[in-house]
This record gives C-alpha cells, structure tokens and sequence, in this order.
C-alpha cells in the first residue's frame, strides 16, 4: 500500500512549439492504493502532467524537461512509452479515440495479442477484464453499437488486462450523462478497491467526484501545485472559488444560511458532513427569509411539436408521440439520458431529418413548409464541437460566411459582422486567424457565425461541455445576455449544475418520449423522473432532507431564486 509509483522532483516542462514551459517546479508523489484527484481551471496545465505520467511526453508531443520523473521507480525518459503503459493505463476522455478491435473482446484483447498471450490465457484474461467492469454480455457487440457509459467500461477493461499499478482518466464524466456518470465514479472506486491500483482522475466537476471517497486533490494553477491536501481541507478554503472552480452546490447553500465551513466537518461529502443543530437551524431560517421569485407572464408560442414520430433506416425509434411547446423568449434546457432523442429532435426542428408523423410548427407556419435554407434564417444550431463547424481561417471570414452565401452585398455585411463581434466579445480579435483562439472563444465564434443571420432561436449542443467553470460562466453570461435581447434559447445537457442555475424549464426525453416538462427544480426533486432519464438528485434535496425541511422542492427553488438574484442572472 505504501509504495511509491509515480515521483515528481521539481519537475518542468516546455513544449516545443511554445515560448514558455507549461509545468514549473512539479513535487508530487503518488502511492500504490492511493485515490487522487488533479482539477484546476482550463490551461492549468493537468492535461500535460497526465501526459508526462502517462509517457505521451516527451514520446508523442516532444519538448523540454527540467528535474526528474520516475513510474515505476525508473526515470521516464529511460524507459519507452509501452513500457510506461505496462505500469500507467489510461482512459482516454472519448472512448472511442481508443478503440482498435471490431468487436468488444478484440479490443480488450489488444494488448495482450501484442505480447503474444497464448490463446487459452488470453481468453480467460479477457473474460476477467469484462466481468470486472460489467461488459462480458457485450463481448461479441461492436464498440460502436455501445452506449456512452458501457463504451468507458470496454476501454477500462483493456487496460485492466494488464494488471497495470496505475489507472489514470482523463475527464471521465464529459460524454456521459449523469446517472451514468455516477455509476462511472462508482466503478471507479470499487475497481481501486480490488486491484490495490493508484487512481488518478482529472476532471474539473468536482462535486461529482467526490461522490466517492478520494484521499488528495490536487489543484493546479498556472502550471503549478498550488495545494496537495485532502479534500475536506481544500474545501474549506477559498482556493477553488478564487481559481474558478465550482464548490459543490450544498456547500454554497450553506454558506448563504450563514454556516461555517470547516474541514472537522467533512464538508467534501455530504454524507459524512458533520452539521450540528445550530447550523441547521441557520438553513431552515435561511429558507424561510427567501421569498419566492415572481412568475412571469406567459409568452406567445413560438416552436410547436405535435405527437412527432421519428425511426431511422436501421428500425431504431428515435422519437415516438413527442409533443412540446416552447415560448418566445424562453430558455430551456433538454435533459436526459445518451440516446433518449434529443438530438433527433434538434435534427427535426432544423430540417436535417424529417418527421414519419406529427407536426412542427414555428411562429404558426408548418415547417414542412421551408427548406434547409429558409429554417436556418429563423433557427439556428450550434455544435458542441465548434471544431466541426469552423471552415475558414479568418474570424471575421467566419462570422460572414453565411451571410455570404446567401448574397448578401459586402456593404451590409461590415456592418452587421461588426455588430455581432461586439454583442459575442469578440471585436478585440476580429483580425486574428480562429486558430488561434481558445476553444471557448471559437465555441464564442459558433455562435456568433449563427447570431448574425439574426435567428430568433438558437439550439446548443452541450454549451459548456469541457470548460472549467470561468469559462463556463462566460459563455452562459454571454447566451443569458442573447437571451435578454429576446432570443429563445434551448440547451441540450448533461450537467446539472447548468440546468438549475439558468434555464427557467427542463424537458425531460426518456426512450423517445417527453416524461417531464416542468420548472427544473421539479425535474430534480422528483425521484421517478431523476431514474426514467438517468439524471441526478441535486444535493441541495439532501441537504434540505438532513436539516429538517419537509418541502425539499421549495428550497431547491429558493436557492435557484436567490442565486439568480445574487448574481443578477
């Protein structure tokens, strides 16, 4: 248990490419048995310590280091990268960048048909693998044909075939939606506990995480250390707000009743968080002195879908007698689990699939009515990868080209370019090439090249997925104040956190069907709609549970309500 795996001594390193070092002065040691968790804000530099644990630096992406690294008791840069990978499996953020075999049992054999493993060993190696992780029924099954969470187990059983010291995720929860997402930390945990390996998980949702006990976190700023302590520790503190990384949501409440935060009382899981009476009391006298938000008036209905039936040409039911009704205005998030139809639906709104049966209507008019073309003057649809969206060098060529293929003049274009960069933040850079942006500003750059067509709804794939929450909040900031200019928005989501603090509603998809549609603190204080579409109880329910408040929904709405309040959302 208390032998050391991985060492860092005033580690540094420089890329290549760039002109100054991403990691300085790294001292960190990892136990074997050891759980840890390594978050900071984006650029931080975590993603490049895990490549160094790893041995993709310096054999992938090559650059120059300072100090000393050893795995497995040896220097890195003495060993080759299939070596480290004998002592370091890694899970990589999107499963299927790892994927080799044609079918399951392929790909959790790889490693082993490379050391020529005979084939009666290998068989029951494999076997092993797959019952750890829960995958053996899917041994014959394409990787392809799996869901988000089953896809993580494959790529978890092909490095478990290995017997390796070290299981290192990289952002483990960012394709998966949250139920499934709890049972991937949980697995996490029950495979640490059976084969004694280190853990190592990056990942910036930090509540999520310590759903499960972790014995260190350590937080990164700068391509620094700035703490190496227990969790219980860094939560009482002020370094995760002061470094833009979101507190989990009951510690906040409580901190707005007044109560103290200290590490004695195990605030970094809400289970064993030691509350006395007087600080429940504080909560119950917290809610009672919020008062409810007003509801607004009821707007026109601007997007109608009427019992829509959708299949694709392999048989799979997409969406079946789904009817829903959005408001002008409005800005809604759509939740649920991987496969449940969201994105089918958006498909359907935008034309990019047309319904078997049923009905789409905007502003009134069937929009069977309007072409491709004619939906995107008035719909627009932002990717969750604006990599897959971008297709010119320039920003400003970016932002125009719609308007561009439409023929529009040059002289109407300037203007309406430049309007639109100002509303997106984006005028500083309007020279710069999109290359050079971060991926929150070409996220910035999507929506912008969307917005100045002047759509009067805009649909976002996973807004925020990847961002630490600075960048997170920026980009909600900026679709709240589109909002405000009477834009409707609508979000597809996995994150939780997202839905409560910003959209007023959640339409809730299950197998291709609408189960809720309701004010989001409903959604997530109802126990059968949480479990129909694989989402999660928010912990500000438990909370209101363990301190005595019968009405757990009503303080669920009092929170949203005053932190909208507080921060003027």
């Amino acid at each position: 248990m208390n032998e050391e795996i991985i060492r860092f001594e005033h580690f540094g390193f420089q890329y290549r490419a760039q002109a100054e070092p991403t990691l300085y002065d790294i001292d960190l040691s990892v136990r074997k048995g050891e759980k840890l968790l390594i978050c900071g804000p984006s650029g931080c530099g975590k993603s490049t310590l895990a490549h160094c644990i790893n041995g993709l630096i310096p054999f992938s992406y090559p650059g120059e280091s300072t100090g000393r690294l050893l795995v497995g008791g040896r220097e890195t840069k003495e060993q080759g990268i299939f070596q480290i990978a004998r002592t370091v499996g890694t899970v990589l953020q999107d499963p299927d960048g790892q994927f080799i075999g044609l079918t399951v049992a392929e790909d959790i054999a790889f490693a082993l048909e490379n050391d020529c493993v005979e084939e009666p060993a290998l068989h029951e190696r494999v076997a092993k693998a797959a019952g750890l992780v829960g995958v053996d029924r899917f041994l014959a099954h394409a990787p392809e044909d799996l869901s988000g969470g089953q896809k993580q187990r494959v790529s978890l059983a092909g490095i478990l075939v290995d017997d390796v010291d070290v299981l290192l995720f990289d952002e483990p929860l960012a394709n998966l939606d949250p139920a499934t997402g709890k049972q991937a930390i949980e697995l996490i945990d029950e495979l640490q506990r059976e084969t004694g390996a280190a853990v190592i998980i990056i990942e910036h949702r930090l509540e999520d995480v310590l759903h499960r006990h972790v014995d260190r976190v350590v937080l990164m700023g700068g391509g620094r250390i700035l703490c190496d302590c227990p969790p219980d520790e860094l939560l009482s503190g002020r370094l995760l707000s002061e470094n833009g990384i979101r507190e989990p949501l009951y510690l906040t409440a409580l901190k707005y009743a007044g109560v103290e935060i200290r590490a004695d009382k195990h605030p970094a899981m809400l289970t064993e968080l030691c509350l006395t009476e007087e600080d429940k009391a504080l909560v119950r006298a917290w809610f009672h002195s919020v008062p409810a938000a007003e509801v607004p008036p009821e707007r026109p209905v601007q997007l109608e879908a009427e019992s829509l039936r959708f299949a694709y040409a392999n048989g799979h039911e997409a969406l079946r007698e789904l009817s829903l009704t959005v408001r002008e205005g409005e800005l809604t998030a759509i939740v649920g689990t991987n496969g449940a139809g969201k994105s089918t639906f958006s498909k359907l709104i935008c034309g990019f699939e047309t319904q078997q049966e049923g009905t789409l209507r905007f502003a009134g008019q069937d929009l069977k009515e309007l072409s491709i073309k004619e939906r995107a003057d008035r719909i627009g649809y932002v990717m969750q990868n604006p990599n897959q969206m971008i297709s010119q060098v320039m920003i400003y060529d970016e932002v125009a080209l719609g308007l561009r293929t439409r023929g529009v003049s040059e002289e109407e274009i300037r203007p309406r370019v430049e309007e639109t960069l100002k509303i997106c933040g984006l005028w500083p850079f309007r020279s710069w090439p999109v290359s050079a942006l971060s991926f929150g500003q070409k996220k910035r750059v999507t929506i912008a090249s969307i917005l100045v067509l002047r759509p009067q709804l805009i649909i976002l794939d996973e807004p925020t997925a990847g961002q630490d929450y600075r960048h997170y909040t920026e980009i909600m900031e900026f679709l709240l104040e589109l909002n405000r200019r009477g834009i409707t928005v609508l979000m597809i989501t996995h994150d939780m956190h997202l839905m409560l603090e910003y959209a007023r509603r959640a339409a809730v998809f299950s197998d291709g069907r609408l189960i809720a549609d309701a004010d989001c603190a409903a959604v997530l204080t109802d126990a059968e709609t949480v479990r129909r579409a694989s989402l999660k109880e928010t912990s500000l329910y438990l909370l209101a549970q363990r301190c005595g408040i019968d009405d757990g929904r009503a303080f669920v709405r009092r929170f949203i309500d005053y932190e909208r309040e507080a921060r003027g959302i």
